[in-house]
């Protein structure tokens, strides 16, 4: 890990000036930023990384005028056990609850997790040997590589990494805004394939909190995760729903550059009893149009059962 300058933010106002001169990092539960700077793997190395931990009011739990609000530096242990957030809003806490590890649960944070960069291995590529197509290059090496895990809805901006986060997908189901230091975005809105970064977060721009409003009376919500592992591990594929008030809102993950919105699939379902029949036919629908690379058409059926799985235990 080359040296670098450490500061604790003692304000957002600190963080925002210092993250806006374009050399310096945020870092909060670190679980993703540590391993970049040891690998080297950017094009640029920042001169300053500042600690976003120690700007009080950043970590809460609490329901305020019909809004869920998660400050951005809570823990995603402390969401997944937090009981409104299982009782209410059981998408979000079941996929706090299936992020890497225990020990990174209680590091992470939910702004982080939003926040991280693409799963890719030409990307995560220790020193940078792979200046790859995120990075500001002229090649994603995934696409003639191997691709097994990218996407199965094709390459956004000539990228075909995919976005790794499980609680994204959850937020995106239960109609999530993400607050910043500067304007409130639409969950499904907060992602962009920016190189190469995921988000639309602008220089100095910092996650306050999450907004989730009530859900509606009667609705149900589920996430499932498709990995390898059952620990520690990204998803090959990830999934949540929300059912109820006669409407559905359905999302993908790890299967697209960035979260994916199943609204082809919501059709199938809005205002109808869900069985498995139906489920099914969401499923297929989720994936309708799908462009798979011929390593990642297992990652359709993957998605097509999870999407179904899903809806079903919300009946």
């Amino acid at each position: 890990m080359k040296a670098f300058n450490h500061v604790n933010a003692t304000s957002l106002d600190e963080a925002r000036t210092a993250l806006a001169d374009g050399k310096t990092e945020g870092i909060a539960g670190g679980t993703d930023l540590v391993g970049t700077l040891k690998d080297n793997i950017l094009r640029t190395y920042p001169a300053t990384v500042i600690n976003l931990k120690t700007v009080p009011g950043l970590d809460f739990i609490k329901e305020d005028g019909g809004l869920l609000k998660i400050g951005a530096t809570t823990r995603l242990g402390d969401i997944a056990a937090n009981p409104v957030i299982k009782e209410k809003y059981t998408a979000l806490a079941q996929a706090a609850s299936r992020v890497a590890s225990p020990h990174i649960r209680e590091m992470g944070t939910i702004g982080g997790n939003l926040a991280q960069l693409h799963r890719c291995w030409y990307f995560r590529k220790p020193e940078n040997r792979f200046d790859c197509k995120r990075k500001g290059g002229e090649k994603c090496f995934a696409m003639s590589g191997d691709n097994r895990y990218h996407s199965i809805f094709g390459a956004v901006g000539s990228c075909i990494a995919v976005h790794p986060s499980d609680t994204a997908p959850a937020l995106i189901a239960l109609n999530a805004r993400v607050v910043t230091t500067s304007r409130t975005i639409e969950a499904e809105n907060f992602f962009d394939v920016k190189t190469p970064g995921n988000t639309v977060l602008e220089p100095g721009e910092i996650i306050r909190e999450i907004w989730i409003p009530a859900p509606p009376a009667g609705a149900k919500s589920a996430f499932l995760k498709f990995a390898i592992r059952k620990s520690i591990d990204f998803p090959v594929v990830n999934c949540a729903v929300m059912t109820g008030g006669g409407a559905a809102r359905i999302a993908l993950n790890a299967v697209a550059p960035k979260p994916y919105r199943a609204v082809k699939a919501e059709a199938v379902v809005a205002g109808k009893k869900i069985d498995e029949a139906l489920a099914a036919a969401a499923g297929e629908a989720a994936v309708a149009d799908a462009r798979p690379l011929a390593a990642t058409r297992w990652k359709v059926q993957i998605a097509k059962t999870l999407v179904k799985r899903a809806l079903l235990q919300t009946v």
